[in-house]
């Protein structure tokens, strides 16, 4: 019961992070839109060419969010979850990131993105790319196979 309620409040604080900030700026999460949509960003002069997407900013901004992340879920697995296993961390860890990438990709992107005005981007409204659940979905397989090694850093902080 305890990690339903885990993945439940996971879900609604990805949410309340993701949702208004593409909905207040577009152009702030174009890194995750299609990359048709992107490269018409850059024609229209909108975004820097997609080659150079990553800035040292970006990278360290991403890093330390990682580590708040990871830190964060290493206190729950222990003080809540009452994990005291590599395998207990792991998996529990897995089960929330899978379903905020799933919920992500089911509701907030093949549902909201693919079929709100709000997040459509100046010159690029009616690009049918908005509608590519396929994109969304293949997005978050990457996004399940990058939480394999997330849950074992997890795992493997707990047994010390």
């Amino acid at each position: 019961m305890i990690l339903i309620v885990e993945c439940v409040i996971g879900i609604i604080l990805f949410t309340l992070i993701v949702v208004p900030m593409t909905a207040k700026n577009p152009l702030g999460m174009i890194d995750d839109y299609p990359p048709a949509i992107h490269q018409k960003c850059v024609e229209l002069g909108i975004v820097e060419n997609a080659k150079r997407r990553l800035k040292v900013k970006d990278v360290i901004r991403k890093l330390l969010t990682i580590l708040v992340l990871i830190s964060v879920t290493v206190v729950v697995m222990i003080f809540i979850n009452q994990a005291k296993s590599f395998s207990e961390g792991f998996w529990d860890t897995f089960a929330i990131w899978c379903s905020i990438t799933w919920f992500d990709a089911l509701f907030i992107d093949c549902i909201w993105f693919c079929h709100s005005k709000k997040i459509q981007i100046p010159g690029t409204e009616g690009m049918k790319e908005y509608k590519d659940y396929l994109f969304h979905n293949k997005q978050s397989c990457i996004g399940t196979l990058l939480g394999i090694p997330a849950s074992a850093v997890v795992g493997s902080l707990l047994l010390y």
